[in-house]
């Protein structure tokens, strides 16, 4: 992965053949052109947790089109984090009951929120080119 800037608050990366772009809200001196980097990770818990509900309806032959997930933050304002998030998978009135519990488990197994823990250890250095 390669992370270089474009003007202003505008940081991109090069991975595996795809560009992401953000950008930092106007308030943060950015021009609000492309998504703030921690609404990328917020974005990746709930479109992780959407694959996993996707792929277990494919397998079972279940139509996923009326199928939607939100997701909601709550903020803790002493430790100024979030420290909730909340996946509210959304199915119409015929989604078959007896998988109720196990698409709830299937989006659990999400690979974001499975690296999400203090036991992982993000290095930061500096080289000189």
């Amino acid at each position: 992965m390669e992370i270089y800037f474009e003007g202003k608050k505008k940081v991109f990366a090069d991975v595996n053949g795809f560009t992401v772009k953000t950008d930092q809200h106007p308030r943060g001196g950015g021009e609000g052109e492309f998504p703030e980097p921690f609404t990328l990770f917020l974005a990746s818990l709930g479109t992780c947790a959407g694959i996993f509900v996707k792929g277990f309806c494919d397998q079972r032959g279940i139509d996923a089109t009326n199928i939607k997930l939100t997701q909601e933050q709550s903020f803790n304002p002493v430790k100024k984090i979030i420290d909730k998030i909340e996946i509210t998978i959304h199915v119409p009135e015929n989604f078959p009951e007896k998988y109720e519990s196990a698409v709830i488990q299937s989006a659990s197994l999400c690979t974001v929120k499975r690296h999400i823990k203090d036991e992982i250890e993000i290095d930061v250095k500096l080289a000189r080119n």
